[in-house]
């Protein structure tokens, strides 16, 4: 490979790593959006910690978890640390698609992001020690050790054999549904907030203080996207990368405007929360096959996942659990949506595929909600997970920070 190339190639990748940093600020713009003030600080500590220690702890280990060489399929660790090798910085590596350094900090992006959507569902009632506990084993362990089992070339990857084998391009399965089973365990164990639930049991709307913010941060989000689809492709390669682009666009637009049309014949109103989670949805419904999509397929399968966010929004509310901001629907629901579509659609669709397609979101289900659950129940039962209820009531930026995020602006928010 010329030398141009491989520069080119490991110039996009950095762009890319870039682009997903960025949407830790999109996360987190959306979720003290939807929360109440007098969270904020709080919301902002744990994402802000999560992308530090994500960092960390894939440097530690969970890169060579997720990336062991050759293992039995399911569990394999190359040691701690960093090791370039020899080739390391050739084209040799990685096809010429980037350098070692890049290959790491641009999956190490990924690893933090299962947390930052446990935060999510979590916000306004989780105690930040124990969340941090739980975020350091779920990033340094359970996210790298799923990774493997297909992007490190574990058995997912080789279902039905070398050519066939379960699809996810970009993570709708391995990065969003990890996140999304650890959130809907989290939230069972934890419990609704103060006043989401009537005594009947009907859900009762808790606004959020900062819809501009909400909307800033999904639309922050997006433009991440770009560079977590876009870098997807693992090269600049001009066919993939523009393909992928327009997939990933088109779907998130799909998912805006089919929420938003459903939400609006259910409800009668024009719900701008859902038309922004339903552009959430699209983007995760189309990150397991952006690659093998065409434009209308991807206008499908984001068109689908915007309704199926509706739905999903109000099945949990049915079910009795509270995620403040959507991100069971969002990344859990559609997560499995786009997996599957993957089987239905684009260039692999058939039967086969979506019965490998069905594997990998069975065995990712399974390990990570009983690792999830096992990690917050052994935390609930030991150092408890929940704040008081006086604690709740006036916010957790004033007892677990002592501070305000918005000082000359307070209201009274019992």
């Amino acid at each position: 490979m010329e030398a141009g190339l491989f520069t080119a190639n490991n110039v996009w990748m950095m762009i890319c790593t870039g682009l997903v940093f960025f949407m830790h600020l999109g996360f987190s713009l959306l979720e003290i959006g939807l929360t109440r003030q007098k969270n904020t600080i709080n919301i902002l500590f744990k994402n802000v910690f999560i992308i530090c220690a994500g960092l960390l702890l894939y440097y530690i280990g969970g890169f060579n978890l997720m990336y062991p060489g050759d293992f039995n399929g399911y569990f394999g660790f190359s040691g701690f640390g960093l090791d370039p090798g020899e080739n390391g910085m050739t084209a040799e590596y990685a096809s010429g698609g980037y350098t070692y350094w890049t290959d790491f900090l641009f999956q190490a992006m990924f690893a933090a992001t299962a947390a930052t959507i446990v935060s999510g569902a979590v916000a306004e009632r989780v105690k930040i020690g124990p969340f941090m506990i739980f975020t350091i084993i779920y990033v340094g362990l359970i996210y790298p050790i799923v990774g493997s089992w297909q992007w490190g070339g574990g058995f997912l990857s080789t279902l039905g054999g070398d050519e066939a084998g379960f699809h996810d391009f970009a993570g709708s399965t391995l990065v969003h549904s990890v996140g999304g089973w650890a959130a809907l365990i989290a939230v069972s164990l934890l419990g609704p907030r103060i006043g989401k639930f009537s005594e009947d049991g009907k859900p009762n709307a808790i606004p959020g203080h900062n819809i501009p913010f909400a909307a800033a941060g999904v639309l922050i989000l997006w433009l991440g996207w770009f560079g977590f689809n876009g870098g997807s492709v693992l090269s600049a390669d001009p066919a993939g990368t523009s393909l992928v682009l327009v997939t990933t666009s088109l779907a998130a637009a799909a998912g805006g405007v089919g929420a938003f049309i459903f939400s609006s014949i259910l409800y009668k109103n024009y719900d701008l929360t859902m038309f922004l989670n339903g552009i959430l949805g699209g983007l995760v419904g189309i990150t397991a096959g952006a690659d093998l999509m065409s434009p209308f397929e991807s206008i499908m399968i984001g068109g689908l996942a915007g309704i199926i966010i509706v739905l999903g929004v109000a099945l949990i509310d049915k079910i009795k659990l509270d995620d403040p901001v959507g991100a069971i629907a969002v990344h859990l629901i559609c997560g499995i949506w786009g997996t599957l579509a993957v089987g239905i659609f684009g260039a692999k669709a058939g039967g086969d595929q979506f019965l490998y397609q069905l594997a990998g979101v069975g065995a990712t289900a399974m390990f990570c909600s009983l690792s999830a659950f096992i990690i917050l129940y052994t935390l609930k039962k030991t150092i408890g997970i929940r704040v008081s209820k006086e604690e709740e009531i006036e916010g957790l930026d004033l007892h677990e920070h002592g501070m305000d995020a918005y000082p000359d602006f307070r209201l009274n928010q019992h």
